[in-house]
């Protein structure tokens, strides 16, 4: 059994200070970012077994959210990514909604409708897929 309740925040001092921002007020302080919306998604670490949490800008479609794997247009994917590509349940915080969530990779043709979606919310997800090869992810997360 995971214990969500007790996952590892990140390791830069900003991601850490805004995780723990967005926890301490039920995302009073930290939903709203930079002019757009984030949450907060809990994977389990593939080698690890532990709870990682991360904060990430989001949008909707519908009931499900979604998130991008971006990594400012790094090379590789994020970790959080690599982890729930190989255990997709996730726990999520939205403001203070927190739930059981299975993540997924969106498919090609739905991918491209998503990625304009998010792209209207953070513009610099076309400049981050000009900066690498790989096909940046775009996930979709769906409540349990």
């Amino acid at each position: 059994m995971t214990d969500w309740e007790n996952p590892r925040d990140p390791k830069t001092d900003w991601a850490r200070d805004h995780v723990h921002r967005y926890v301490e007020s039920n995302g009073d302080d930290g939903h709203d970012w930079n002019g757009t919306t984030t949450l907060l998604l809990t994977t389990i670490g593939r080698r690890s077994g532990e709870p990682y949490r991360t904060p990430l800008i989001y949008g909707q479609d519908g009931d499900r959210y979604v998130v991008v794997a971006s990594k400012g247009g790094h090379s590789k994917h994020p970790q959080w990514y690599e982890n729930l590509a190989a255990s997709p349940e996730v726990r999520v915080q939205v403001r203070g909604d927190v739930f059981q969530a299975r993540a997924r990779t969106a498919g090609s043709d739905e991918r491209s409708r998503l990625w304009r979606l998010m792209t209207e919310r953070w513009p610099a997800y076309d400049e981050y897929k000009e900066k690498t090869d790989r096909e940046i992810p775009v996930v979709v997360l769906e409540r349990l």
